[in-house]
C-alpha cells in the first residue's frame, strides 16, 4: 500500500491525541536545550584575607583568656575571700605571714642522701617542723601533735602534707622514722633554712609548725607551746578553714 505515513498520522491525530502519542511517539519534538547556570565568585584580595586572619586570631585569643580567667576565678576568689573580706570576728590563730615567702629553690636531701629541690613539694599544703636529727623529747611532742592535727582532718588529710625538716647531719633513729611513716623527712641546710624561716621573738625554729600553701608561699607560723587541747583545737581550725577556703580549686596530691 502506497499510504502516506504523515497523511495516517494526520487521521489518527483526529480521532485521538493519546493513540498518536502511543504509535508515534518519536513525532513528539524533543525538548529543547536548556543553558547551564553557572555562579562566578571574585577570590577574596590578599587584604581581606589578612584582616579576616587577624580577627579569627584575636577571637582565639579572647576566648583562651576567657577560660583561663573562669578557671582562676575559684582560686583568686578564696584567697581574696580569706586575706581581704575576713569577718573581723573570725581570727586566726597562727600567724599569717606577710609578706609570704617563697619555696627557696635550694637543694635537700632524703634520708637515703639523694638529693631533691625543696620546690618539688609545690602543689600540696605542706604541715611544716623542723629539728635536729637527734629529736629529743620536746621535738618528739611536737611530731605527734603534727601527726594528729593531720589525721584529725579526715578526708581532707590528703590535700596536705606533713615534712619534717631535719637541720643537721645527725642519724635519725629507727623508730622515729617508723612512727613518722606517710610524713616526708628532708635534710636541710641550716643556713638555708634560716634564710627561708624565722621563729616569733624569742623563740627557737624547732619550737613552731609551719604551713606553706599550694602555690608554695609559707603563710601561717603557728604559735609555740601547743601541747594544750585547747590550742590544738585552734590549730585544727585554721587547717579546716584554709582548706575549706581552696576547696573549689585544691584537689588531693600534686
Amino acid at each position: 500500500m502506497g499510504l502516506n505515513v504523515s497523511r495516517i498520522v494526520t487521521i489518527r491525530i483526529s480521532d485521538t491525541y493519546l493513540y498518536v502519542s502511543r504509535i508515534a511517539p518519536s513525532l513528539n519534538p524533543p525538548p529543547s536545550p536548556q543553558p547551564i547556570g553557572l555562579t562566578v565568585y571574585d577570590l577574596p584580595s590578599p587584604v581581606d584575607a589578612a584582616i579576616e586572619d587577624s580577627m579569627r586570631t584575636r577571637t582565639g585569643r579572647i576566648r583562651m583568656l576567657m577560660v583561663f580567667a573562669i578557671c582562676a576565678a575559684p582560686m583568686l576568689l578564696s584567697y581574696f575571700s580569706y586575706y581581704v573580706i575576713r569577718p573581723q570576728s573570725i581570727s586566726a590563730f597562727g600567724q599569717l605571714i606577710e609578706p609570704q615567702r617563697d619555696l627557696p629553690p635550694i637543694k635537700v636531701k632524703q634520708l637515703d642522701g639523694q638529693a631533691i629541690e625543696l620546690t618539688a613539694l609545690r602543689g600540696q599544703w605542706l604541715f611544716v617542723a623542723t629539728a635536729s636529727g637527734k629529736c629529743e623529747h620536746d621535738c618528739e611532742k611536737l611530731l605527734y601533735i603534727q601527726r594528729q592535727l593531720h589525721k584529725g582532718l579526715g578526708k581532707q588529710q590528703d590535700k596536705m602534707e606533713r615534712v619534717w625538716l631535719v637541720s643537721d647531719d645527725a642519724p635519725v633513729s629507727a623508730a622515729l622514722i617508723e612512727a613518722l611513716q606517710g610524713a616526708t623527712i628532708l635534710r636541710i641546710n641550716p643556713k638555708d633554712l634560716e634564710q627561708w624561716l624565722y621563729p616569733s621573738t624569742g623563740q627557737a625554729l624547732s619550737d613552731h609548725l609551719y604551713l606553706v600553701d599550694p602555690m608554695g608561699h609559707w603563710m601561717m607560723r603557728f604559735p609555740p607551746n601547743i601541747e594544750t587541747p585547747d590550742s590544738a583545737s585552734k590549730i585544727k581550725r585554721d587547717l579546716e578553714r584554709l582548706l575549706r577556703a581552696a576547696n573549689s580549686w585544691d584537689q588531693p596530691g600534686r
